[in-house]
């Protein structure tokens, strides 16, 4: 007995830590059929977490729609681009290879000249990422945004550590180019409803912001199981909606046409210094706005902006004269006009005011034909209550478009005002002082000149391609209105545009636009500056705005222009003259409009370009010989980077083709002989600071051929050829 009870006694220590096992073996067996059972725990789902840890959810990106010209020239698209990082933990590495940054100093030192930046600044980034403990550091400003070439040439390096992220940016590859139209579309980042940052690249201006939706198309996702190591689990499920890449959007913009406009008003904004410029092109026969430039302006890719308005469309001004077309054409098509009654021109008092000729003194008495031709604003005051009243002058500006948007897809388009009603407004109004127009509407309205009195509806956007399907979603109609004018009347109002640019009377306002063979007709617009601070109209001898609104040829006209000019530093409509003219000479011969130079001279030949970038200098060389094209090569590289004029244009064997190598780009090319705009093209595709002198062709240029520009100011001398 007193064995057995020893033994008894002996066993309670490891019964009890028996029965304590054994209640914790209960306690987990509870907590595990809990938490298989109970579908939340701490008030999480317990299926959507373990989901959540196991499961990958990836946005596929939707590729931004792509905007060409009329040809499919590119003007907008989306791009690759790359951020440079630097691998910094030394764990990546191994016994045989080198995966992180392991020589600050060489890697700085070899990076620097790349990146354009100094060597000490990249040091001291990677040295605190270091001292930090970070994975792996990024460059700021001067590692970001790199292009391809720019990722090849940090490659070549061979630097341990060195790496790179590619992203989408939208890249606009002709920069400064009709931007108010093209507008600009930037990268954003933001946060999800999922707490994901996600970046877009979303339209803030101009076609790019009008077509937002269409250009942006629309993110799909991938969703699948993975395991512990980041690999997708084999015969599992698997979610995938592809990404619907946005739609391409082609404009009815000629790029030769828009690079014409482009230099004119770059040279016009050098040479007189306005406030503002504006050259827009439309074909007159299917409304497109062929080209429309304007300054100032701004690069897309920098978005360098002063203004965010486009002047096309958002800029509504007192026109001048121009508004005398359709004043003298109402009066014509009531059949109340007499263009050889005459009037006394010089000055007219209207209730407590006195309205003056342009210059004063007035002509003395003079024929209504006659005051359009030397754009009389006593003439046209005088016709008011004469052979119109008011309201039939408002009904016509209505009826032609004036006060009312015209309906082109731009974004904030302006109606303008004709808030005439007492007789000094109504005298003003029609030489177009006190009411306001924008630019787009006087094209609208004179497509009705152009097209035997049925106006057009503008366009800037030709057709709409959906990239997924290519099928066409969208295409432009040409939109013609109801007859608004008599055809005797569109007869009456061509004649008096000719006499302005073609009558041999030296008193004709518009003579400056005279071009021999072209038989280009139009009208010039003067117009005062309201003073919106102080009221009233600046006095100053340049305070006016200038303008010129006209079409060629007369009989049959193809191209509308109007163009208009804001303060210039000299107080002449002639500022726009020059300029206009080298435009409507471009346009003529890069359209051939005028052909029988051409066939008359066999020894003329055409040649379409095809893009030879990256191609062998010799070989385009070869091409342009043989169709005696003039070819000027510019650098001394075996391959080409660029070329003026641009694929799909058309040159003859007079004109002049540019081919920019790969070579030493920093000497100064053989200027002379060479007109103002293929300068003017040569020096800002080269970067060099220039100024011009003089019209014409050059006869001189500061720094010699050969020589290196450097940072200097190349002077540039021109002269008119003479006979």
């Amino acid at each position: 007995m007193t064995k057995n009870k020893q033994k008894i006694k002996e066993w309670k220590t490891p019964r009890k830590i028996f029965l304590v096992f054994l209640f914790l073996m209960f306690v987990l067996f509870g907590r595990y059929c809990y938490l298989a059972l109970s579908p939340t725990i701490n008030g999480r789902d317990i299926k959507v977490f373990a989901s959540n840890r196991n499961t990958v959810s990836k946005v596929l990106t939707a590729k931004r729609g792509t905007i060409y010209d009329m040809s499919g020239n590119v003007l907008a698209q989306n791009v690759t681009s790359y951020t440079l990082i630097a691998y910094l933990d030394e764990e990546r590495s191994t016994k045989t290879q080198i995966n992180h940054v392991k020589d600050i100093d060489s890697t700085a030192k070899a990076l620097a000249p790349v990146l354009e930046t100094e060597e000490e600044s990249l040091k001291r980034m990677l040295q605190k990422g270091k001292e930090q403990g970070k994975y792996q550091i990024e460059f700021g400003s001067a590692g970001k945004n790199l292009t391809e070439l720019k990722k090849s040439e940090i490659e070549s390096l061979n630097l341990p550590g060195i790496d790179f992220e590619e992203s989408y940016k939208r890249y606009y590859p002709n920069g400064d180019f009709a931007s108010y139209i093209l507008g600009y579309a930037k990268t954003n980042e933001y946060t999800d409803k999922n707490g994901k940052l996600v970046t877009s690249i979303d339209g803030e201006l101009g076609i790019e912001a009008k077509f937002d939706d269409e250009l942006k198309g629309t993110d799909g996702y991938l969703m699948y199981q993975q395991d512990r190591f980041g690999y997708k689990i084999p015969d599992t499920k698997e979610e995938r909606i592809d990404a619907l890449d946005g739609k391409d959007i082609y404009l009815t913009l000629d790029s030769s046409i828009q690079r014409f406009a482009e230099t004119e008003v770059q040279y016009m904004q050098s040479e007189y210094e306005p406030q503002w410029t504006l050259i827009t092109v439309m074909d007159a026969k299917t409304g497109d706005i062929l080209a429309s430039a304007s300054t100032p302006s701004f690069n897309p890719n920098l978005r360098n902006i002063t203004s965010y308005e486009n002047p096309l469309v958002s800029n509504a001004f007192e026109p001048g004269s121009t508004m005398k077309i359709y004043t003298y054409m109402c009066a014509i098509d009531k059949g109340t006009y007499n263009g050889e009654e005459t009037f006394k021109s010089g000055s007219i008092e209207v209730a407590d005011a006195v309205i003056r000729d342009w210059n004063n003194r007035g002509w003395g008495s003079i024929t209504y034909d006659k005051g359009f031709e030397y754009s009389s604003n006593v003439g046209v005051s005088t016709m008011i209550n004469h052979f119109i009243d008011r309201d039939e002058m408002k009904d016509c500006f209505k009826k032609y478009g004036f006060g009312s948007s015209t309906g082109i897809d731009l974004s904030r388009e302006l109606s303008g005002s004709l808030g005439f009603k007492y007789p000094v407004e109504v005298a003003n109004a029609a030489f177009g002082q006190g009411i306001t127009t924008t630019p787009i509407q006087h094209l609208k309205a004179l497509s009705m000149i152009a097209n035997d009195g049925q106006e057009l509806t503008p366009h800037i956007v030709s057709k709409i391609v959906d990239s997924n399907t290519g099928k066409t979603t969208y295409k432009r109609k040409i939109e013609k209105s109801a007859k608004l004018v008599k055809q005797s009347t569109i007869d009456k109002i061509k004649d008096l545009m000719d006499n302005v640019v073609n009558s041999p009377d030296p008193e004709a306002t518009g003579k400056k636009y005279h071009i021999d063979g072209f038989d280009v007709i139009g009208k010039t617009g003067t117009s005062q500056i309201y003073d919106e601070k102080r009221g009233g109209y600046l006095k100053g001898s340049n305070d006016y705005i200038y303008s010129f609104a006209g079409m060629y040829p007369k009989e049959d006209p193809e191209i509308i222009i109007y163009a208009t000019i804001k303060q210039p530093n000299v107080g002449s409509s002639s500022t726009l003259s020059t300029s206009i003219n080298n435009l409507m000479k471009n346009i003529a011969k890069y359209k051939n409009m005028f052909e029988e130079e051409t066939k008359n001279n066999s020894s003329v030949t055409s040649l379409k370009l095809d893009s030879y970038i990256n191609k062998k200098v010799t070989d385009v060389k070869k091409i342009m010989d043989e169709n005696h094209i003039n070819t000027t090569i510019i650098g001394n590289g075996d391959k080409i980077i660029n070329q003026y004029p641009n694929k799909g244009e058309t040159v003859l064997s007079y004109d002049r083709v540019f081919l920019i190598t790969n070579g030493d780009q920093g000497k100064m090319p053989d200027l002379l002989g060479y007109s103002r705009s293929d300068a003017i093209y040569l020096m800002k595709t080269l970067g060099y600071e220039y100024k011009l002198e003089g019209y014409g062709y050059v006869t001189a240029q500061s720094i010699k051929a050969g020589e290196l520009v450097g940072d200097n100011t190349v002077k540039i001398t021109l002269n008119e050829k003479t006979t």
